[in-house]
């Protein structure tokens, strides 16, 4: 093709930003050119991967289309298979279309001379087998990749046959051997060894199986390494898959505002990019709305995670349980464990509801038969989460069989492993069963102690049914209440945080940011003390205090924006902080407090922008007529039923 000069420099130009991984910018100057003059086959391939990484789905096909018919045009049948295998990649997995063009590349690759494009064929080729369960075929067909990979010097099918053929062994319940090769993969994927959608393979594929093994902290420690990555090649794709993960690690830790905010965030992301993904994001929703009680919410997000393929169980039949409707819940739950077939990982996501509604249902032999089974399961993956499933599991079928020390030695296991794990609700659901067994054996006093401490969790995560659950066997199981002394008490509650954290600590690098945060965490610390403020809980960049008067905690909100406003023009530079305070009732237990107080408290703070302080605005009309603030407006706080009217305090 013979290009004039102006298309030729943009054609240049754009060559030069999609090697930059400036996708916007390849995306721009490649249509300029082929609406002038149109693109050779190989920039066609590059405008495709570029509308990809943008997220604009329908035109990465279109392209792709005319990126092969443009190869095969020319002759070129490899670069005809490289655009019809990420065709087969751009369509769902194991769609009539994406076989099709996956059967097309097979054809063109017929007797041609060994290629990446035969590896990528060979991973293809391994998925399928891992989707039939054909687990020793996959292993082959991984083994294959890698070879080629060799064969042709590609660092991208050498990761990808090694991570595939340790995925493999895994799935094999190969679990020492199958890691160590995914770890290695995944050091080159992040290590920028790798094209951008090879790495996304990769990475996508790691996440996947450690949260199917409940191995939280590798699945946390490889999205954070993932995300600096995308940070670094200016992609914003991936990042909105790490938010699908990052939901359901913070799910799992107690943190289900910001877990719901995260998995919003995902879908707004990966919309037009990954069906699997939008249906994971629905499902994690529907499952915090259904510990916090909104059970119309919960559903619909059940439904919408299956209309996009993904199984919406165990969720959607531990909802109906919830609902009452016992039989139709272990109707849905058999059927699910049923059609998980030999997947293992799968199978130990079903198995905990399974348990529990067999119990329910009064069928204790067949809830143990289902609590043996993911007992086997955690034996042969080993993951702390999967050991605590499997002690709490067994622990409420030893209740249900009036075994009642083998259930308290389960169950205070099953505690201690939820712990380890940081999974505060799954904990609390341990101690209060651990509270009925002490109940059984008439140990009262024991049973307060867990009881209570369940309570306690469930009102400060916002449980509101497994909260009212615990209420009520306290009431009809502990006559006079529990023994455990809290008290109700009244206090000004502080949230502050540091805005952008990440970001910063990022920039800045770790041993600037480790001294910046102490200098922080001194100042603000002494504000508060002089403002006869208490520190409650201290979480890395933020503070949570309480002070005996809303007076107290607007002077001292205010005395902290202003030294850090100081500090920034003296020093250069102080973080911006967001805080939050709400006059309320709350419990006291211990050195904490919990209850609609707290909550309200922190839910404001989150409200808050960078330098901002926020009060309900009944708080701040206790404080008297000395502060200047915005108009009054109500917001909606999750949680919280009704509307809270806030106002921002001008500091300045």
């Amino acid at each position: 093709m013979t290009e004039s000069p102006d298309v030729d420099e943009r054609v240049t130009e754009a060559r030069a930003a999609f090697a930059r991984h400036d996708w916007q910018a390849a995306v721009e100057r490649f249509t300029q050119a082929d609406v002038e003059q149109g693109l050779s086959a190989p920039d066609l391939v590059d405008l495709a991967e570029s509308n990809w990484w943008i997220g604009r789905v329908d035109e990465t096909l279109s392209v792709y289309e005319r990126a092969y018919s443009a190869a095969l045009d020319i002759g070129e049948g490899v670069l005809a298979a490289n655009a019809a295998i990420w065709l087969a990649f751009s369509y769902p997995e194991m769609s009539s279309v994406s076989g099709g063009w996956l059967a097309k590349a097979r054809r063109l690759l017929k007797d041609k001379a060994p290629s990446a494009e035969h590896g990528m064929i060979s991973y293809f080729d391994t998925n399928l087998a891992v989707a039939k369960g054909d687990l020793e075929v996959a292993s082959e067909h991984a083994r294959r990749t890698y070879e080629i990979g060799e064969a042709v010097g590609s660092a991208d099918l050498l990761a990808i046959g090694l991570f595939d053929q340790g995925n493999v062994l895994i799935a094999m319940g190969k679990v020492d051997e199958g890691f160590p090769l995914l770890d290695e993969a995944m050091v080159a994927a992040v290590g920028g060894d790798l094209q951008p959608r090879v790495m996304g393979i990769i990475y996508c594929s790691m996440i996947t199986t450690c949260t199917r093994m409940a191995d939280y902290k590798r699945a946390s420690e490889w999205t954070d390494a993932a995300d600096r990555w995308c940070g670094r090649q200016s992609i914003t794709v991936f990042p909105g898959l790490c938010r699908v993960y990052r939901a359901a690690i913070m799910r799992l830790r107690g943190i289900w505002d910001q877990a719901e905010e995260e998995a919003r965030l995902a879908q707004e992301t990966v919309g037009n990019v990954s069906t699997s993904a939008l249906g994971e994001a629905f499902y994690e929703i529907g499952e915090i709305r259904l510990r916090v009680g909104d059970s119309e919410a919960a559903e619909e997000a059940f439904h919408q995670a299956h209309q996009l393929g993904r199984d919406p169980n165990p969720g959607l039949a531990y909802l109906c349980f919830r609902q009452g409707d016992v039989q139709g819940a272990r109707s849905m739950i058999d059927r699910a464990v049923a059609n998980a077939g030999w997947d293992q990982l799968a199978l130990a996501r079903l198995l905990p509801s399974q348990v529990e509604i067999h119990v329910a249902e009064g069928d204790p032999s067949s809830a143990r038969e289902a609590s043996r089974a993911l007992e086997k399961i955690a034996e042969t993956y080993g993951t702390a989460a999967l050991k605590a499933e499997a002690a709490s599991g067994s622990g409420l079928v030893a209740i249900a069989e009036d075994d009642i020390e083998s259930a308290v030695a389960s169950l205070r296991s099953g505690i201690r492993l939820w712990q380890e794990v940081d999974a505060p609700y799954e904990g609390a659901l341990a101690r209060l069963n651990l509270g009925r067994a002490y109940l059984a054996i008439g140990d009262r006093t024991t049973a307060a102690l867990e009881l209570d401490a369940a309570r306690a969790t469930f009102e400060q995560l916002g449980a509101r049914p497994d909260l009212l659950r615990a209420e009520r066997l306290i009431e009809e199981s502990v006559p006079g209440g529990v023994a455990v002394e809290t008290t109700r008490q009244e206090r000004t509650f502080m949230f502050t945080d540091i805005c952008r954290s990440t970001d910063l600590m990022e920039a800045m690098g770790d041993e600037a940011w480790e001294i910046l945060l102490q200098w922080h965490d001194k100042r603000l610390r002494s504000l508060f003390e002089q403002h006869s403020g208490e520190e409650i809980k201290h979480s890395g960049d933020g503070f949570f205090i309480a002070f005996p008067a809303p007076s107290d905690a607007a002077e001292c909100a205010v005395a902290v924006q202003r030294a850090l406003d100081e500090h920034r023009r003296t020093a250069g530079f102080a973080p911006q902080v967001r805080i939050g305070f709400h006059q309320g009732k709350a419990r006291r237990r211990g050195s904490d407090y919990f209850g609609r107080g707290v909550n309200i408290a922190a839910r404001i703070g989150a409200q808050g922008e960078a330098g901002q302080i926020l009060a309900s605005s009944e708080t701040l009309a206790a404080c008297g007529d000395g502060y200047d603030t915005s108009e009054p407006r109500a917001v909606h706080l999750k949680g919280i039923s009704e509307p809270i009217e806030i106002v921002s305090v001008d500091w300045r």
